[in-house]
């Protein structure tokens, strides 16, 4: 074969090859893109938000020591129930038994002074008294010096025990604290519950927590009658959340059963994650704090276990519903009644402004032809939305998959993935 005739023949095959590439292309898009097809109905939606945190008691009371003291005898035992004024811990009492003491004998030490202040205030006023009465009698017998040193004597003597009846107080004042300090030294339980925490053993140093809260913690008492879940809920989220909205929960502990409880109280502060602190300002994860009281807690419930909220924030009965997956984003140009309200609005002609914006919507299908329709949306399922406007029950729309809609174009031709 000649090299013209090879050439020749290259040529025809390529040509041929580009041929069936283009038919093949044509036929394909002749058949349309595959997708899911689903009529829009009506259903039941259920608006959710999800957060997980803690389980923990409405009540509970940290105790701590008011005083410092070597622990010498500890009466509980962490997981013991205790009643109200129940004895606790002993703090060894030798330092504040000895102040008491101290306290009494300055108490006693005091008073003995106020009587003694006493009767030399009632002494100089009887002098006083007397040498009055003799200047009345005969001005001769007692000289004015002699009448003011008497009644200078006296108020000596009242300032004296007016000064010793306030030591008096000072010192009962100092015996009640060093009673209030020794009676520190006997912890009795605040309220009645369970041992949640024990933070000290037999021996240890109790300190008072001034500075650090954990530093002076001994024990903790917690009422196991209410329980709650502490949930942080993300900003864009707390604003759908009202008090006594349903909520759902789920304990780590218990993964085969779903406890019921109530919304009681939504934080007005923000609480700042870790995450915060790392960046900037706008890089700021804000949560707010939810409190969730269970209708029917566990019995062996215990505090700090996972736990997650499902918290219902609204309901529809039966209505007009989409894929979530459905809706997508497209430019989208005004039909004429569109453009006709947008211009009264604004009080500009009509065709003022023409430009495409971005809207949300769903492909309606009509004779294998897929058509952007926007829609109105309301509350989100768990896989839909709720339609305000744009589409009617019965009406065929793209539902899937996900990449399909997101490529798909105005006009483009597509079938059903179950005719494949």
């Amino acid at each position: 074969m000649s090299k013209r005739n090879k050439v020749l023949l290259g040529a025809g095959g390529a040509v041929l090859l580009v041929v069936l590439v283009m038919v093949s292309a044509s036929a394909k898009r002749e058949k349309g893109v595959e997708v899911r097809f689903e009529r829009v109905g009506r259903r039941d939606l259920v608006a959710a938000v999800t957060a997980s945190g803690k389980i923990q008691p409405k009540k509970k009371v940290d105790v701590s020591a008011d005083i410092t003291g070597r622990i010498t005898r500890i009466a509980v035992r962490e997981g013991d129930y205790v009643q109200k004024g129940q004895f606790l811990l002993q703090i060894d009492p030798t330092i504040y038994e000895a102040n008491l003491q101290r306290a009494q004998a300055a108490m006693s030490s005091a008073e003995a002074g106020a009587v003694q202040a006493r009767a030399n205030r009632d002494q100089s006023q009887r002098l006083l008294a007397r040498t009055k009465d003799l200047r009345e009698q005969n001005p001769n017998l007692v000289s004015t010096e002699q009448l003011e040193q008497a009644q200078t004597a006296f108020e000596i003597a009242e300032a004296n025990w007016t000064a010793a009846t306030h030591n008096v107080e000072q010192s009962r004042a100092a015996l009640q604290e060093a009673r209030d300090q020794l009676a520190k030294t006997h912890l009795l339980a605040p309220m009645a519950g369970r041992i949640t925490r024990l933070a000290v053993e037999e021996g240890e140093v109790a300190v008072p927590g001034t500075f650090s809260r954990e530093t002076g913690l001994l024990l903790t008492i917690s009422d196991l009658s209410v329980m709650q879940t502490k949930v942080q809920v993300d900003e864009t989220d707390v604003v759908r959340l009202h008090l006594a909205d349903s909520v759902e929960v789920t304990i780590d502990a218990f993964p085969d059963t779903a406890f019921v409880g109530r919304v009681t109280k939504i934080s007005n502060s923000a609480v700042l994650t870790a995450a915060s602190s790392v960046g900037g300002q706008n890089d700021r994860a804000v949560d707010y704090e939810v409190e969730i009281t269970l209708t029917n807690p566990p019995a062996d419930v215990r505090p700090d276990l996972s736990a997650t909220a499902r918290i219902v924030t609204d309901t529809r009965k039966q209505t007009l519903a989409i894929p979530i997956i459905a809706l997508t984003v497209r430019e989208n140009t005004p039909v004429a009644n569109e453009q006709q309200r947008g211009a009264a609005a604004s009080k500009a002609p009509p065709g003022a402004d023409t430009k495409k914006k971005e809207a949300e919507g769903v492909f309606l299908v009509n004779n294998g032809v897929a058509t952007f329709r926007p829609v109105k949306v309301g509350i989100a399922g768990e896989e839909y939305f709720e339609v305000i406007d744009g589409v009617r029950e019965g009406d065929n729309i793209v539902a899937g998959p996900y990449q399909a809609i997101r490529d798909l174009k105005e006009g483009s031709r597509v079938r059903s993935s179950r005719q494949a």
